[in-house]
């Protein structure tokens, strides 16, 4: 039986290991369907302490991996498909049917960015088309760019974009925005922002240079095509955190989210790092500290099961 399991291996799954393997928990860590994480989707990134020429997201999510593999904690390819985790020990059971039972559990699957699923995008995810603008805004300065949703986080996110590109052009599918009337009418008087409205995407253009350079698009009520010149899509319809394996037993909010209290769930001994239960910030420091503050939790958690 394992003392700790880390379930997913991305900033906040591997600052985890980091901890846990130092306090001596001799952590296993599933890697997860996606091992690193979404930071092995961005190119490039620069707002993370101690690199000050930036770094890409795939070199920083190996070396964090290598430092919490000198430390001892131990990795497992493979998805968590199904948990009990109120069964005393718990247990978890991988995509090739394996079952780990485990004393402690930290939850760090994090949350996968919703796209629009078209072939074009799917390519250039990394190379223009983002689905988080506070992570990738800055490397589009004094170009256009597109922003693609209706809700709040559309509406952010166009603002946010303002402070960068030269233009952002916001792609609606229906004609009013579902945001708060605050949010859309901001958007709506911004110089630098104009509305299509009644859009959608058809195609991710890529002319001979394998990174966004427009956009078709088609107007759902008349069906003509046009073409719109940008150099970034920003996809903001939505995040969904990957959390299927502990549904009916955790506790989650409106949206799907885990509900922590200090990363401590609902059930004893499981705790929560991570975008999978961060719908606010979803950035790589943010989740590296959720990651850091659930290993300590577990070490604690652990060390009050031994006196008892």
């Amino acid at each position: 039986m394992e003392k700790l399991v880390i379930i997913g291996t991305g900033p906040a799954g591997l600052t985890a290991a980091v901890y846990a393997a130092r306090a001596n928990l001799d952590p296993l860590v599933i890697e997860g369907f996606q091992p690193g994480g979404q930071l092995t989707t961005t190119a490039e990134i620069e707002n993370y302490p101690g690199f000050p020429e930036g770094i890409d997201g795939t070199e920083l999510m190996a070396l964090t991996r290598k430092q919490a593999e000198r430390f001892g904690s131990r990795f497992k390819g493979g998805e968590v498909t199904e948990a009990c985790l109120t069964c005393r020990p718990m247990t978890l059971t991988l995509t090739d049917g394996e079952t780990i039972e485990a004393q402690s559990i930290i939850i760090a699957t994090g949350a996968s960015a919703q796209y629009l699923g078209i072939e074009s995008e799917q390519k250039l995810i990394g190379r223009g088309v983002s689905g988080c603008a506070t992570c990738d805004g800055s490397f589009y300065r004094d170009v256009p760019v597109a922003v693609v949703g209706g809700g709040d986080t559309a509406m952010e996110d166009a603002l946010f974009l303002t402070h960068f590109a030269s233009k952002v052009t916001v792609i609606h599918r229906r004609d009013q925005f579902r945001a708060s009337p605050i949010m859309a009418d901001r958007v709506q008087a911004h110089p630098k922002v104009e509305v299509l409205w009644d859009t959608v995407i058809e195609e991710v253009l890529d002319v001979e240079k394998n990174e966004v350079t427009g956009l078709k698009v088609r107007n759902v009520k008349t069906n003509e095509i046009s073409q719109l010149d940008v150099t970034g899509v920003f996809v903001a319809i939505g995040h969904k955190p990957n959390t299927a394996p502990f549904i009916g037993q955790l506790n989650t909010g409106p949206t799907g989210y885990l509900i922590a209290n200090s990363t401590r769930t609902n059930i004893e001994g499981v705790f929560a790092a991570g975008d999978v239960q961060d719908s606010v910030y979803r950035q790589a420091i943010t989740a590296a500290g959720t990651g850091c503050a659930a290993s300590i939790e577990a070490e604690r958690y652990l060390e009050s099961m031994k006196q008892d």
